[in-house]
């Protein structure tokens, strides 16, 4: 069974507050201290809002930090989770994502990998 030493848990939408854009600096701050494979990346509830590639936040005279989350994989964190209950309740089957490749999984299977996180930071 893999083990994480961190977990970020992405619950909240990108616009509202800051919270998704501090824990994506969080995220990056973390991957300079930690093995790639150490980090767990989840995306649960609304936090999915976070990886939509169309999002017009100049709509709502928000900045877009959306991009952003494409260091993801510039990073090369590939241990990164969408959970696809979210994304099916929310009715985003059928949207371009931010992201070349999530890897969707059940939320059960989700929690089970966040079991797995020593520390979960949820932002």
């Amino acid at each position: 069974m893999k083990k994480y030493k961190l977990a970020f848990l992405f619950t909240q939408p990108p616009f509202g507050s800051s919270i998704s854009r501090e824990g994506l600096d969080a995220l990056l701050a973390a991957s300079a201290f930690c093995d790639e494979e150490d980090i767990l990346i989840a995306f649960l509830n609304d936090g999915v809002f976070n990886l939509i590639s169309n999002a017009a936040p100049e709509k709502i005279l928000q900045k877009d930090h959306l991009a952003t989350f494409k260091l993801i994989e510039l990073y090369d964190l590939s241990e990164c989770f969408v959970c696809e209950d979210s994304v099916k309740e929310r009715h985003l089957q059928h949207i371009d994502w931010i992201l070349t490749a999530p890897q969707f999984i059940s939320r059960q299977a989700l929690f089970a990998k966040l079991q797995q996180a020593e520390k979960v930071l949820t932002f």
